[in-house]
């Protein structure tokens, strides 16, 4: 067998010149042309790494059920991180298009005591004794000096208990609105239309049902005309709001809209609020700061006194938004990545059986003139091969748990290029890890020890 290796090694040499030239002619002459020295080298280049793919994938598809019992954990693995984050991507654009479907799109409101996020006592106590109740003046002050404002409205919500002929209702959301909250909240008026101005400047006694307050006290039949009596006081339905839903438990399909002039009368002058909209998403911040530098002026308030009111718009709401669903992510995500550590660990254990049964396979490769690292280079290539593979069924399992939570739970998840990259990355760099100690010892070695071993 010693004997016999020098021969060995001295067949590789035509090898790789026939290799790296198409003529003797060219040979002798190429050392001296860079040009074709580069030319030589790059051929090189791709050629082992297409013949370690070659080998790679042959080594995969001879034992089929071997690569796909081990590739199980990466499978399971790139599956639960993508429905995760698909869950996480659905439950993002779900509470996004609720918020949008309650305040509309460009959409900020002025109240006296509006926030969004937390609030500790003590500063919600300092707030509530600093700032001032808003009333009638200051909207039309605002419609008259925001400038840049599309549109803005008033609206004043209160609770009242329903109960015509019988028919009880309770807890439905009464609110008092100028003509365009239509547009600034987005509304849809499914049946009949929205409140007028001229109804609002005479303080008309008309209502806009919503859909629930329809079907209690009018189902089978068209509301349009009837009449809805509101604390005793008899309104007329002008309009029917669309379906919405609920979110978090409110259901928007409870609220009833009535003149903002009118309920003032009937309720009190109690949490005017002030609503606003932008003319594009790129004008939203300055309309902002318009009017609330109009309502600064109004109140007279210096340059380095806080406001006296609160205002949220719905960018705030949406970062929230984000901020919540990618605590969750970074909280799950990790989680769900475990699978994929356990999945490379069973990569790592067949990878070195693979390397005990090639024995002979690398000790004459090396006996040829292979060297350490394009052993080790061969190994990890199969290995990281071997992940991605099962990465991409992993992907095709996740997009068919999505399609089927979606068709029976009307669910929308959403798969994001983000979450598909996330795992096809970290289960070709779990592969490569995994066969890091494999192919190090496959490159270690001895050729001669190897090919006798193998014998």
């Amino acid at each position: 067998m010693r004997r016999q290796l020098p021969l060995l090694r001295s067949q590789a040499a035509p090898i790789i010149v026939n290799k790296l030239s198409r003529s003797p002619r060219r040979t002798a002459s190429g050392d001296d042309n860079p040009v074709f020295r580069s030319r030589c080298l790059m051929k090189a280049f791709f050629s082992f790494y297409t013949d370690a793919l070659r080998i790679a994938l042959q080594s995969i598809f001879a034992h089929k059920l071997r690569a796909f019992l081990t590739l199980i954990g990466i499978i399971i693995g790139v599956a639960s991180v993508v429905t995760v984050g698909a869950s996480i991507s659905g439950l993002n654009t779900y509470v996004v298009e609720k918020v949008t479907k309650v305040l509309g799109s460009n959409h900020f409101m002025i109240a006296r005591m509006a926030f969004s996020g937390h609030m500790s006592d003590d500063e919600f106590e300092r707030r509530n004794r600093r700032n001032k109740r808003l009333n009638w003046d200051d909207y039309e002050w605002v419609r008259d000096h925001c400038s840049s404002c599309a549109e803005v409205g008033a609206e004043v919500g209160g609770q009242v208990d329903l109960k015509q002929d019988g028919i009880e209702f309770p807890g439905a959301i009464v609110f008092g609105a100028s003509a365009n909250m239509v547009d600034i909240e987005d509304k849809t008026i499914d049946r009949g239309r929205f409140i007028s101005n001229d109804e609002v400047q005479r303080s008309a006694m008309v209502c806009v049902l919503g859909s629930d307050i329809k079907d209690k006290f009018f189902p089978n039949t068209d509301a349009i005309g009837k009449t809805l009596k509101v604390r005793g006081l008899p309104m007329q339905v002008v309009g029917v709001e669309e379906k919405r839903g609920s979110f978090f438990g409110d259901s928007f399909d409870r609220h009833i809209y009535i003149p903002v002039s009118t309920h003032l009368q009937i309720f009190g002058r109690n949490g005017l609020q002030i609503h606003g909209s932008a003319r594009n998403r790129e004008a939203f911040q300055a309309t902002i700061e318009d009017a609330r530098v109009s309502l600064r002026n109004k109140h007279r308030l210096n340059g380095n006194e806080e406001d006296d009111f609160g205002l949220v718009n719905v960018e705030e709401l949406n970062k929230q938004i984000d901020q919540f669903t990618s605590s969750i992510a970074m909280v799950v995500v990790p989680i769900t990545l475990i699978t994929l550590i356990v999945g490379g660990i069973v990569v790592m254990n067949i990878m070195l059986v693979s390397v005990t049964e090639r024995t002979f396979e690398v000790g004459l490769r090396k006996a040829v003139g292979a060297t350490r690292r394009q052993i080790l280079m061969q190994f990890l290539i199969e290995s990281g091969l071997l992940c991605a593979l099962g990465g991409v069924l992993g992907l095709l399992l996740a997009w068919g748990v999505t399609v089927l939570i979606t068709a029976l739970a009307s669910i929308t998840m959403t798969i994001t290029i983000g979450y598909i990259l996330l795992a096809i990355i970290v289960s070709t760099v779990i592969g490569m890890i995994a066969g890091i100690y494999p192919a190090f010892r496959a490159a270690k070695l001895d050729p001669i020890l190897a090919l006798t071993q193998a014998t």
